[in-house]
């Protein structure tokens, strides 16, 4: 392995404590305080904190669970309103703002529209707005719109949009997780038989070794970084894989322990592994293959509970392990010592982020480290299996509630039955799908429930092109982002106020990445004219649906709604009366402690790869796109990265090799040039990546960005991106 450099940026530590009270201090002790402890689930990652044990209180009941995330999505809520002169200036104007400053404008608190042809907004009443937002999608084919959702929402609305989507006669239901881990549902759903986490909170209690693969959680999941702090206190390893040297994933400062404050910060990563850029797959197989040789596999674990695996073991014989060591960029020696680590622990839990899924071959990538597991027996116990990091604090729910193009044919039926409803059964469109479409002009119509679509899709112009084909697009959101200025220039776009989760006039329920379902209080009262994302979808839908059969006015009411999910959707049956007993609970049939899968014979699978090694010598380098320190999604919290050093966003990120190859200082300017577009004067920064790969932030990397994508899941390949580097 390459020789310790000395760490010179620490994670965590003081400068997030100052972050946090310097973010209290400008949106009030009373009301951070009142935000924060109040029994409502986090807004930031899936992780999840919160609901009936207390605002900065986890399942385990762990205090405090508290991070900069968390204090970040507060922050953005407690603004007050914007004032409504800022709607006598026009499109262009509020694109010269940046992302900070759009999100800094303030709570959205009254419905806007911007006529087709027009360059302005213009504030209007609830009334004409739900009428005229139903009028416009009579007034198209169904089959010509699409419904999305963010993984902000709750699962009661979720469950109406698609609902109503579905009657109205469009199966174009989609949501975020199609760019980030459906790679993951798909990979594990083939592999184990379920496409979410396989372990709970508690499971990395009893690991003894964590890997941590195409991920940052220092930055993304903060609270994360206290469980792997955990594992390395009681004598366990965390094995990172990661081509970005990330500085708080080698040492971090946890806030919420005084030695490692003190000391200057815990170290995270027992092993650092810096693959190149998009090799994943090779290292992956490399370990596996590692293994077989030196014969430390579970072999009854096998026989009695996989299949595939002869076939799997022949072909890993075939390769070299050289070939898999030059593509990858890892040493031999490096990929054996690894190995063997992995062969002397215990109970091992594979974590991982969107660097495994945004690749063309995400799927594979899942299922290589699904493969990995299966080999040693680390699933279907305590304290080992897999675990994705999710983004969003309720993606995860919104794909478990329906949200998406496809549901299962006796989730259909269940909802017939119990909404004495008929539903449509053509295929529906993933989210690049639908856009793809309206970009050929298919799509008349969009609703679109929280996120930023136009920014979190590749390639910008392809997006703002895709966005103003169709007609009319409704948008439900707590504040204004880019996307609301954006992909409209021409087109006809009306945004209705929702409330945050905390201001819910009803409870609603969440879930987290370790499939368990949060019941958030609401009743926290910030604006006057906002309403619950399940009220307008009601109003909207009795406007719309008028003679649907379905009773949308007794939908308002969210424990009708959880009655409906808690009858249709498997595992979610105890939704139904959380609302009375506040009994939050893991959905059904996740948690794998057992051997048992919920596959064919109840045996999970091997998966077999076919490596393929993609050159382009025209755009040497790969790049890939990341999310800087204070970001979260494409919605940006903060200009500059303390982690990274860097204080602004237009940067790129290039190895210690090629900035001496090239004779490149920190803060010379240089392009960065695709297939697709280009980005001019970027400031360089020195950091510590293989030769060959860099990095840029998302979503300006967009317009490098193809819509490529992996063909088993649709995610776009964000991080894989051949470029050239021009000086």
């Amino acid at each position: 392995m390459k020789a310790e450099q000395p760490v010179k940026i620490v994670g965590g530590g003081p400068k997030k404590v100052l972050y946090t009270l310097q973010t209290i201090k400008r949106i009030g002790l009373l009301d951070s305080a009142k935000a924060l402890k109040s029994h409502n689930a986090c807004k930031a990652c899936g992780l999840g904190m919160g609901g009936q044990r207390g605002g900065m209180v986890n399942e385990k009941d762990e205090f405090p669970s508290v991070c900069n995330k968390s204090i970040q999505a507060q922050s953005t809520d407690i603004q007050p309103p914007i004032p409504a002169e800022l709607f006598a200036h026009n499109l262009s104007e509020f694109n010269e703002l940046t992302d900070r400053e759009l999100e800094t404008m303030g709570r959205l608190n009254t419905p806007v529209y911007k006529p087709a042809g027009s360059d302005k907004y213009q504030p209007i009443g609830w009334d004409e707005a739900l009428q005229m937002a139903a009028s416009r999608l009579r007034a198209q084919p169904a089959e010509q719109s699409f419904f999305y959702a963010s993984g902000r929402s709750s699962n009661e609305a979720g469950f109406l949009l698609q609902l109503m989507a579905r009657l109205y006669g469009s199966n174009n239901v989609t949501n975020c997780s199609y760019y980030c881990h459906q790679a993951t549902g798909v990979g594990l759903q083939g592999t184990v038989g379920t496409g979410t986490a396989t372990v709970q909170l508690e499971d990395l209690a009893h690991a003894d070794m964590v890997f941590v693969i195409g991920a940052n959680p220092a930055s993304n999941h903060p609270r994360f970084i206290h469980q792997l702090k955990n594992c390395r206190d009681r004598g366990g390893k965390v094995m990172v894989i990661n081509p970005a040297k990330e500085p708080g994933l080698v040492k971090f400062a946890v806030p919420k322990s005084p030695k490692s404050m003190l000391v200057g910060g815990t170290l995270i990563a027992s092993r650092f592994l810096q693959p190149n850029i998009g090799s994943d797959l090779a290292l992956l197989m490399a370990l596996a293959k590692v293994l077989l040789e030196t014969e430390a596999y579970a072999a009854d674990f096998i026989a009695s509970h996989t299949r595939g695996f002869t076939q799997y073991s022949e072909y890993l014989e075939t390769l070299e392990l050289a070939d898999l060591s030059a593509q990858c960029g890892i040493s031999e020696q490096d990929i054996r010592e690894l190995a063997a680590d992995y062969a002397r622990a215990e109970n091992v839990i594979f974590a991982w982020g969107m660097g495994i899924t945004h690749h063309l071959n995400g799927v594979d990538n899942v299922e290589a480290i699904a493969n990995l597991a299966l080999l040693r027996g680390m699933l279907g116990k305590p304290g080992a299996g897999l675990l994705p990091l999710r983004g969003h604090s309720n993606v995860q729910g919104i794909g478990t509630i329906g949200v998406k193009p496809v549901l299962a044919d006796d989730v259909l039926a269940a909802i017939e039955k119990h909404l004495g409803v008929s539903l449509p059964r053509q295929p529906g469109m993933d989210t690049l799908a639908c856009l793809r479409a309206a970009e050929a002009g298919g799509m008349r119509s969009a609703v679109m429930m929280g996120g930023n679509l136009f920014a979190a899709t590749p390639d910008t112009e392809f997006a703002r092109r895709a966005l103003d084909s169709v007609d009319f697009k409704l948008y439900l959101t707590t504040t204004l982002n880019r996307g609301h200025f954006n992909g409209m220039e021409t087109s006809e776009a009306l945004i209705l106020p929702v409330c945050a989760r905390d201001e819910e006039p009803q409870s609603t329920t969440q879930e987290s990445m370790f499939n368990y379902v949060r019941l958030s209080d609401g009743g926290i009262t910030r604006l006057n004219n906002v309403r619950s994302e399940v009220t307008v979808l009601a109003q909207l839908g009795e406007r719309l649906l008028p003679d649907s059969g379905l009773d949308f006015v007794a939908l308002q009411q969210h424990d009708a709604v959880r009655e409906a999910i808690a009858a249709t959707i498997p595992g979610m049956e105890q939704l139904a009366d959380i609302g009375a007993t506040k009994r939050e609970f893991s959905v059904a049939n996740r948690v794998l402690h057992t051997p048992s899968f919920n596959m064919p014979e109840q045996r999970a699978n091997f998966k077999v790869h076919q490596l393929e090694q993609q050159t382009d010598s025209d755009y040497p380098y790969r790049l890939a796109s990341i999310r800087s320190e204070g970001q979260f999604n494409s919605i940006i919290y903060e200009e500059a990265d303390s982690y990274r050093g860097t204080s602004h966003r237009w940067c790129v990120l290039v190895s210690h090799t090629d900035c001496e190859r090239l004779q490149l200082s920190k803060g010379a300017k240089v392009a960065l040039v695709s297939r697709h577009g280009r980005m001019d004067e970027l400031e360089v920064v020195p950091f510590d990546l293989p030769a060959g790969s860099v990095m840029a932030y998302y979503p300006e990397a967009n317009v490098l960005i193809g819509t490529e994508h992996d063909p088993r899941s649709k995610t776009p390949a964000f991080k894989s991106v051949p470029v050239s580097l021009r000086v």
